[in-house]
């Protein structure tokens, strides 16, 4: 059976339209399908600064390294980051594990606490180790949670771009992710999305997420990867920024590096 996948990012499916030659715009879900496997490669190592900044513009940064794999024979990802700095939040380290048929599992080590701690779903609306993505955001949304529609093509940075909207197909779902609407401009050519507009649960903006600097990173098999994200909340005017260094794919990692006994080595 083939494992339903999730939204956020590759191969290009062009749709011919009989013998005329033009190419048929792809379906809502088959748009977010290929945005959720655009950046899924093997696995991979990389550093990530991340800069915290409030209204007045005043940064806090911190540095991680992190590390991602695949599970065999599934597009489902395992990514553990561990927090290098500064030193009161070093040492932290979270383990995100996807699964395609059930719950994400969520993991998180204190080191003050010495103790490895699971989240249960509903964790995942939460703030994602004090910055202004989610849970949710970073371990990703399943394409079947949410029905999709085509909403208009556009440009984003001269990208041309499918506009989606996804809303929850359940209150459950809403409540979880914390969202009741998403809004996602995916590149035509890299499936990459490039913008997003989240809506909370009353239906007000919320944030929005945009990418840049998008690298091929796996020619092969044409998986690209951004190498700087920005979280802006609109409510609380503040805004998390990722920035992607040293980024390796398909280096051989063992699948011993993503289990919850790692996490307190």
């Amino acid at each position: 059976m083939k494992s339903p996948v999730r939204s956020l990012s590759i191969i290009a499916i062009f749709l011919a339209a009989g013998v005329t030659g033009v190419w048929a715009t792809p379906s809502a879900d088959e748009i977010m399908q290929n945005s959720f496997l655009a950046s899924k490669v093997a696995d991979s190592t990389t550093d990530v600064t991340f800069r915290l900044r409030n209204e007045a513009g005043q940064e806090r940064i911190r540095l991680t390294s992190g590390f991602s794999k695949l599970i065999a024979g599934t597009t489902d990802n395992r990514r553990l980051i561990t927090f290098e700095a500064p030193a009161d939040i070093k040492g932290t380290k979270t383990l995100l594990i996807e699964h395609s048929t059930g719950d994400d599992d969520i993991w998180l080590y204190l080191p003050a606490m010495k103790k490895v701690r699971r989240l249960v779903a509903s964790n995942k609306r939460d703030s994602f180790v004090g910055t202004d993505f989610s849970y949710g955001d970073v371990i990703g949304h399943k394409v079947s949670d949410w029905l999709h529609q085509f909403i208009k093509e556009d440009k984003v940075d001269g990208r041309e771009c499918y506009v989606v909207e996804s809303v929850p197909k359940s209150r459950e779902i809403q409540e979880i992710s914390g969202y009741s609407k998403r809004v996602n401009w995916v590149d035509k050519v890299s499936w990459v999305a490039v913008r997003a507009d989240i809506y909370d649960t009353t239906g007000a903006l919320l944030k929005k997420i945009t990418v840049e600097d998008i690298q091929e990173v796996d020619p092969a098999n044409h998986k690209r990867q951004p190498m700087k994200q920005t979280s802006a909340n609109v409510q609380t005017r503040h805004s998390t920024i990722l920035e992607f260094k040293n980024f390796k794919a398909n280096v051989g990692l063992n699948d011993s590096v993503f289990t919850t006994r790692s996490l307190d080595d």
